[in-house]
């Protein structure tokens, strides 16, 4: 191996145990000593739930685990969101399981609490997954309430998923495992079945305190709305269980009794592993983001046997299309080809396409591609790593604008399910074109070296420069060589920080962050939670420029 294989592998694997590093930490929650606090009082975290939950030597996707992640300074941060969100199987059927984090904020729900919560219900309605409640949550966030009750996508948007969920047939199954206050009372009973924890679960719409102000009444919370209250005389739950381990093991019980539901239909095969060594993605990456590789070589590290069969091959080369396997699972891949590549126009001219740009012959080629895979039933996978489409007058007098178009369109009218992996860069309109956020894809992750934004940050902060220059100078005010290199170096450093996996993670751009090796179980457990989803609409694009 060469001398740049080794330096790109050992960035990486620093990448990746800095990632490690800052997941042990959000593991922990609000802490070790709150940890401590919840097993004085009988109970697991929400981890430990989660854990004893899921079947054992299971694959799993956690989903949001750095939500919030450098947020909430002000309120002593929010670790996870507050809540612990896992794709797993329970008794041999895919689910998901949302889990409030009591060690953060007593389980209160922050404004990023909200938007985790409503992403879960947006995958389990997506793909007709059955989803678990793991309640303990102290309800809203106070301090914070108006930025997490009142608006269309806040803490109220979670019971009409409850309603819309209950009328698509997606089974839901709620656990009080703890405070279950306020509004937050209304998901047990809304949820199929219901179970409460004895003596440290609790359903009330209101308080002790809150009742006492309210109508004078003193009562305690225990009898205002523990188990036996909601299990004997109002009805609310279902089960009284003595116990977490006796609750966890009765969703356990009725998941084994859940009968099959239609499928999609998707084509899988029997799984192979790549023939090419997965851990040589360590060394392909590039240590520097402005460095060339070539895709090819990552994707025949991901898919099965390290067999594809690409599409329009020697036509619009700065993007790969390609039939493949991953899983055993039929995909069709649609990726960037981050090295420089020689492209035949028609006047018979080669000329150079820089990697990572999307030209108008490529954005052409993957739009079809894309249409081809709707027509067979195939979901797509995007491995997004570009800078943006090509510009300037050439590229402008050619089309590029309609081509992109073309490509959003395919893309956006999609019906097949798709999945983003953003291995590098994101920017711009490509992370429209190759199904960013915006765009719906069952899931979207990270590596550690991917980057989300509207440009890099040395373009960036040169055009912020220019104008931030041009406003100081209108207003008198000389700039020297170096003050103009300081503002440049403050600029970007500031928007190199906003560019970052964990800044998109943190605000759910992203739904993870994952080492390289965990891409293929990524995406095939994510295919096969689509799989739960039958298509019943037929893909239109509607009008194309041509």
């Amino acid at each position: 191996m060469d001398i740049e294989f080794n330096k790109n592998e050992d960035a990486m694997k620093l990448l990746i145990s800095q990632m490690q590093q800052r997941l042990n930490k959000v593991y922990l929650g609000g802490g070790k000593s709150r940890i401590e606090k919840q097993h004085e009082q009988g109970k697991m975290t929400a981890r430990e739930r989660i854990d004893f939950l899921l079947d054992k030597n299971t694959p799993r996707v956690e989903v949001g685990a750095f939500a919030g992640y450098d947020m909430y300074a002000d309120h002593g941060g929010c670790p996870g969101g507050g809540v612990v969100v896992v794709i797993g199987y329970v008794s041999g059927k895919q689910c998901i399981v949302v889990a409030n984090d009591a060690t953060v904020k007593a389980g209160a729900w922050f404004p990023i609490t909200g938007k985790k919560n409503l992403r879960a219900q947006e995958i389990a309605m997506e793909n007709r997954l059955p989803i678990i409640y793991l309640v303990d949550s102290a309800g809203v966030y106070l301090p914070l309430q108006d930025e997490i009750f009142p608006d269309k996508e806040h803490f109220g948007r979670i019971f009409r998923n409850n309603a819309i969920m209950s009328g698509m047939g997606i089974l839901q199954i709620a656990a009080v495992m703890g405070s279950c206050v306020a509004g937050g009372a209304y998901l047990p009973i809304m949820s199929d079945e219901a179970m409460i924890v004895d003596k440290t679960g609790s359903i009330f719409l209101a308080g002790s305190y809150l009742v006492k102000a309210a109508i004078g009444e003193n009562i305690d919370n225990e009898t205002l709305g523990g188990a036996s209250t909601h299990c004997e005389i109002s009805g609310v739950t279902d089960y009284k269980c003595k116990d977490d381990a006796e609750c966890l093991n009765r969703i356990r019980a009725i998941m084994s009794k859940v009968g099959d539901y239609d499928k999609a239909g998707f084509n899988r095969e029997t799984p192979a592993l790549p023939t090419k060594q997965e851990l040589d993605i360590y060394g392909i990456i590039p240590d520097s983001r402005d460095k060339q590789y070539d895709m090819y070589e990552i994707i025949e590290r991901l898919v099965d046997k390290s067999e594809y069969d690409e599409y329009k091959e020697h036509y619009g080369k700065s993007i790969i299309c390609a039939y493949a396997r991953i899983d055993g699972w039929a995909v069709g891949i649609v990726a960037n080809q981050r090295k420089v590549v020689k492209a035949r126009k028609p006047s018979n001219a080669n000329e150079m396409q820089f990697g990572g740009v999307i030209y108008s012959d490529s954005a052409d080629k993957a739009a079809r591609f894309i249409m081809n895979c709707n027509q067979k039933k195939i979901p797509l996978v995007f491995l997004q790593d570009a800078t943006g489409f090509m510009v300037g007058s050439r590229s402008e007098q050619g089309g590029i604008i309609k081509d992109g178009a073309k490509l959003v369109n395919a893309m956006a009218n999609s019906v097949v399910p798709k999945f983003t992996i953003i291995v590098g860069n994101s920017f711009g309109a490509a992370n429209y074109a190759m199904c960013g956020k915006a765009y719906d894809p069952r899931l979207i992750v990270g590596w550690p070296t991917a980057k989300v934004a509207v440009m890099g940050g040395a373009q960036a902060a040169k055009v912020l420069v220019q104008i931030e220059v041009a406003s100081l100078k209108a207003n008198g005010e000389e700039i020297t060589p170096q003050r103009e290199e300081e503002l440049y170096n403050r600029i970007k450093s500031r928007y190199d920080q906003q560019t970052t996996a964990y800044y998109a993670a943190a605000r759910l751009w992203l739904d993870a962050i994952i080492d390289p090796l965990e891409t293929r179980k990524t995406i095939s457990m994510g295919i096969e939670m689509a799989n739960h989803a039958p298509i019943s609409k037929r893909y239109n694009v509607g009008v194309l420029q041509t």
